[in-house]
């Protein structure tokens, strides 16, 4: 894909459009769409999945084009994309630029600081199921003591150690040698996997119950505006936009690919990730009369764990599970970290293997600290920072750069230019959706 005369000298990318694609997927199939997106199906049923659709397509058509878009055309993350972007109206003002963009990036940074902790229980919940002691409990409270040991401070550490060198190692190979060949296998095992696992689901009794709770359309939830604020949340959180990722992803991208056609596909990636936890988890619960009332590390750490020991097969299902869901937390962990790593890289002319070790003694050492205080770690980051970050990018590519450079980024790579549509879309609409993510956040102490 990014071949050297694509991208700046001696810069790493994409050897091909499926692996750009899977790449941006595993980006973006996370534990939101795991552990919280089911819970909403739950309580507000298909008039939830209605709206979040419509949120879908209208971020996804702004937004995640944007964000690639942006990185390709300055074959850079946020810090020099920024910088670009405010060069255009003088040289003088790129330091500004790039200081602003450091913003997004340090976002980066902290998010995944905070997210390697989950993945590094991860880790151990996926160990566990294969030796048997993540069933050892015989009650919810048992699974919830279980799960407070581990997220405990300093309570994790040797698999929180194991899921970093893990991620830093498929980092030291490169983007093209280890990023996308890290999820061209992971991200297809990802969605077999849960295949397979709603297909068990469906055929145990009581499953049809939770069917019914999904896809029931109630009229009164219409009027409900929490349902909208949570749907919005869910797709903005879900898509990764957050001016960081996606934006060092599309600067690997070569210019002969179309970045709409692939934000459109890594879209209908996520939400059919999401829909697949949902048609597992939600009939799951069915099946033993459990309501699905609230998501989070509790739903994926205590109350499956549970379910699984009392469902018939409940070991191998617990297998499938926890690893599909480690290929999940790998993949978005993987590019979390890229973008400060490839700030050192592209800014300051570290070597890849300097880059990742870099990050990554800065990343063990704060993970290993903040294991006691992730919740609210990543509560400050994903309220506070994400959408920031994003809106950032968007006044940067759209407000900042201009239309004439927005429409030349989109459009390369395509047979014709890309619509009149796009601008305002992005420009406009885009912005004033992040804004509403910024303020509802802050109001309601998070919404993604």
């Amino acid at each position: 894909m990014a071949a050297p005369g694509n991208t700046t000298a001696n810069r790493d990318g994409f050897s091909s459009k499926l692996g750009f694609i899977l790449a941006c997927v595993g980006s973006a199939v996370g534990m939101g769409n795991i552990w919280l997106f089911p819970v909403r199906m739950a309580t507000y049923g298909g008039a939830f999945l209605l709206v979040y659709l419509i949120f879908d397509i209208v971020l996804g058509l702004s937004g995640v084009i944007g964000e690639m878009s942006f990185g390709r055309a300055t074959r850079n993350g946020p810090v020099g994309a920024f910088g670009t972007a405010c060069a255009s109206r003088g040289e003088s003002k790129r330091k500004l630029g790039s200081i602003i963009g450091g913003i997004p990036m340090v976002g980066a940074l902290m998010l995944a600081i905070g997210y390697s902790v989950v993945v590094g229980w991860i880790f151990k919940y996926t160990f566990g199921s294969f030796t048997g002691s993540t069933l050892a409990p015989t009650d919810v409270d048992g699974f919830g003591a279980a799960f407070g040991a581990v997220s405990s401070s300093f309570g994790n550490n040797v698999w929180l150690i194991v899921a970093l060198v893990v991620t830093f190692g498929i980092m030291t190979l490169g983007i093209a040698s280890g990023i996308e060949k890290a999820n061209k296998i992971m991200i297809p095992l990802f969605y077999v996997m849960f295949i397979g696992l709603a297909i068990y689901v469906a055929v145990q009794p009581g499953a049809a119950d939770g069917y019914r709770w999904m896809f029931t359309i109630d009229p009164e939830v219409f009027k409900d505006p929490m349902m909208y604020v949570y749907a919005l949340g869910q797709s903005f959180f879900s898509l990764s936009l957050a001016g960081n990722g996606t934006v060092i992803y599309g600067s690997y991208l070569s210019d002969d690919e179309d970045v709409v056609s692939s934000a459109i596909i890594t879209a209908i990636f996520d939400t059919c990730a999401a829909m697949l936890a949902a048609l597992v988890i939600i009939p799951a619960m069915a099946t033993t009369g459990a309501e699905l009332t609230s998501g989070g590390p509790g739903l994926m750490f205590i109350s499956l764990p549970h379910l699984f020991s009392n469902m018939p097969g409940g070991h191998i299902v617990m297998i499938v599970f926890f690893v599909a869901v480690l290929f999940a937390g790998l993949t978005s962990l993987v590019n979390l970290f890229e973008a400060p790593i490839a700030t050192l890289q592209d800014n300051l002319k570290f070597s890849r293997a300097k880059a990742v070790i870099s990050i990554g003694v800065v990343g063990i050492v704060v993970a290993m600290v903040i294991q006691g205080i992730v919740s609210q770690w990543m509560d400050f980051v994903s309220i506070y920072i994400c959408p920031l970050g994003a809106g950032l990018a968007g006044i940067m590519f759209a407000w900042v750069w201009g239309r004439k450079a927005v429409e030349s980024a989109v459009s390369k790579g395509r047979s014709k230019p890309i619509g009149s549509w796009y601008y305002p879309l992005y420009k406009y609409c885009f912005c004033l959706l992040t804004m509403a993510v910024f303020v509802a956040g802050i109001v309601f102490g998070g919404i993604g």
